[in-house]
């Protein structure tokens, strides 16, 4: 090699990448997501009376609760499946058994921090590091929600038309504004199946995001396994309630809770649930009866699932650290 090659001036750099600050922002972002998520948790372990969960969980019948426990297990297994629906029409291959912990985790923190923080960015962190991109995910959230509420909006509409509870005076939706949203909402049911079994346009755009319409016999099973979901709850609160009150008015008033938020005023010192549960179970049970089985399902089907969940998301992301130090 010549002097002069030796001495020549080297080109000055290139304009950096436009995309080199993603990995830095990222870290910050992903810290900032945990730092959010325990303080949520720590707001959520204040505001929980422990001596009082214990106090009701030692005041129902052991074999109630072991019952209620199985229900309660029963109920996370099928609901983990939920995500197995999006797997399929999306067709990503991330393994079964990852994508049951996914939904096992999002669904736990989806019922103690909101679906904001479980149900979608628990799943968008999880799959992402999976190896999923964001079109992806949004197909698998959008089909797990949809399942969700969809054997909630056939079991509604039945109850609500066809044998709508009594609802306390003063509330904004009197029986015939019930018996209404009812049949609306099992038109809305057989509109969806409509869609799957007949609609030429598969792919519909909602907010630029590529959303896959299944097929009718994909949408029959999700409206079974939600449907199955739905009743495994009102069952657990059932026997939490210790069977006095008829099984079909606790599936009612456990259907109403879930819209009392936005039709009904629910005083502030209750939660929905709980508020909804002793206002129209007042003429059939105490009010502490009411509470101490709530409490009791709060324990079993939240708190208990939260404390499982957290180790299990940080031995998850133990492991996604593992992988990255590896690769």
């Amino acid at each position: 090699m010549s002097e002069a090659q030796h001495s020549a001036p080297r080109p000055p750099p290139g304009p950096r990448s436009p995309r080199a600050w993603w990995p830095l922002a990222r870290r910050v972002l992903t810290l900032a997501f945990f730092i959010l998520v325990a303080w949520l948790l720590v707001l959520q372990a204040r505001s929980v009376d422990w001596a009082e969960v214990l106090a009701s969980l030692r005041q129902r019948p052991a074999q109630g609760v072991m019952g209620a426990v199985a229900l309660g297990v029963a109920s996370y297994l099928l609901y983990c499946c939920f995500d197995l629906l999006g797997r399929y029409s999306t067709g990503h291959t991330v393994p079964t058994r990852q994508v049951m912990v996914v939904n096992f985790i999002s669904y736990a923190f989806n019922l103690n921090l909101g679906s904001l923080v479980g149900a979608v960015a628990f799943r968008y962190r999880m799959y992402s590091v999976l190896g999923l991109d964001a079109q992806t995910v949004t197909g698998v959230v959008a089909m797990s929600m949809l399942t969700n509420w969809l054997g909630y909006v056939l079991l509604a509409g039945l109850a609500f038309w066809i044998v709508p509870p009594a609802l306390p005076p003063g509330w904004r939706l009197d029986l015939a504004g019930l018996r209404a949203l009812g049949a609306l909402l099992c038109v809305a049911v057989v509109a969806y199946m409509w869609l799957c079994a007949r609609a030429h346009r598969r792919v519909w755009r909602v907010c630029g995001h590529d959303l896959v319409l299944p097929s009718l016999r994909i949408a029959l099973l999700q409206l079974a396994m939600s449907t199955v979901n739905w009743l495994l709850i009102a069952v657990l609160l059932f026997i939490l309630l210790q069977q006095k009150v008829a099984f079909f008015t606790v599936l009612n008033v456990m259907l109403v809770a879930a819209i009392a938020g936005v039709v009904a005023h629910i005083p502030a010192s209750l939660g929905v649930l709980e508020g909804v549960f002793v206002v129209l179970l007042a003429d059939q049970l105490p009010k502490s009866e009411v509470l101490a089985a709530l409490l009791a399902y709060r324990t079993i089907y939240y708190l208990v699932p939260l404390a499982l969940a957290i180790p299990a998301y940080l031995l998850f992301e133990a492991r996604a650290r593992r992988a990255e130090r590896m690769a």
